[in-house]
């Protein structure tokens, strides 16, 4: 039997000396800066769009901004009043969002999913890796005339085209979310005697909750962008046909208007998204959170 090695040992926290000076109070409590104050960011913010739109407005009304070609913020406001008015836009608005919700969906479970397994499982991953970066890579504009094709000129074709757009970001985040993991977690939970789905709930899922919401950031964006794509290729009706149809007559205050309206959206889906991600992740430090 072995002796065990000897060496210095560590200072034991019961023998701190009795005559160690306590931290001073005098300092008082940290404070902790973790970026700009926010009403300052958002005074920018809101500033910097007033600047946008009046000099666009000002452009167009002095001549300087041709308003056949970019129209005006005036304008644009005009036509997306007459569409509330009409009760024109529901319609088309109400379509594009159930195709970027159903995309979102189904492309994240997929990529969530298939995440967890290829991060868990080592050699399926290295199996699977060249193909998962050849499908990567296809340009997704030229799935939309196929996915049209195969699934006709109704929601799914659109629902399609965006599952494509929302899997591999969600897919690559989190794999590597699940790979990025503390490997001491996992050991001490597999100790303890954690099942792989114990494992999962308690430990991998939490850990890797920061890429998974980064990536629903950008997946947000991208399943509007893939419904609206694939409207605007074929459909008879969303936000993209009425864009197209805009675009179609020359009309670029219906095309800016559209874009506008797709605009707003996306900002309130996000800020929501920020809402839910805040709430989950109350548990991580607020650098983790803003790094994640």
């Amino acid at each position: 039997m072995s002796a065990l090695p000897t060496g210095p040992r560590a200072p034991e926290l019961s023998k701190t000396p009795a005559d160690a000076a306590p931290p001073s109070r005098s300092a008082g409590p940290r404070r902790r800066r973790t970026g700009p104050a926010r009403p300052a960011v958002l005074a920018a913010q809101l500033g910097l769009a007033v600047l946008f739109v009046a000099g666009w407005e000002v452009g167009s009304r002095t001549g300087i901004v041709d308003p056949f070609f970019f129209s005006s913020p005036a304008a644009v406001a005009g036509r997306i009043g007459e569409w509330l008015g009409s009760g024109e836009i529901a319609g088309h608005l109400l379509t594009t969002l159930l195709e970027a919700a159903l995309a979102l969906v189904i492309g994240g479970v997929l990529g969530l999913g298939i995440g967890f397994l290829l991060a868990r499982a080592r050699t399926l991953a290295a199996v699977l890796d060249p193909y998962i970066k050849v499908l990567n890579a296809l340009p997704r504009v030229v799935l939309a005339p196929i996915f049209l094709l195969w699934f006709g000129l109704g929601i799914w074709s659109k629902v399609a085209f965006g599952v494509t757009l929302v899997f591999f970001i969600v897919f690559f985040n989190t794999y590597q979310g699940v790979r990025e993991v503390d490997r001491v977690l996992v050991d001490n939970a597999r100790m303890l005697g954690a099942k792989e789905s114990q494992l999962i709930r308690h430990v991998l899922l939490p850990s890797a909750m920061s890429w998974i919401f980064s990536s629903l950031h950008t997946s947000v964006g991208f399943a509007i962008v893939g419904a609206v794509v694939g409207e605007y290729l074929g459909a008879s009706e969303g936000m993209g046909y009425l864009i197209a149809q805009a675009e179609g007559t020359f009309d670029t205050t219906g095309v800016f208007a559209g874009m506008a309206v797709l605009s707003v959206v996306v900002v309130v889906i996000d800020l929501l998204v920020n809402r839910v991600e805040r709430r989950l992740l109350r548990w991580q430090p607020a650098r983790e959170r803003a790094h994640g």
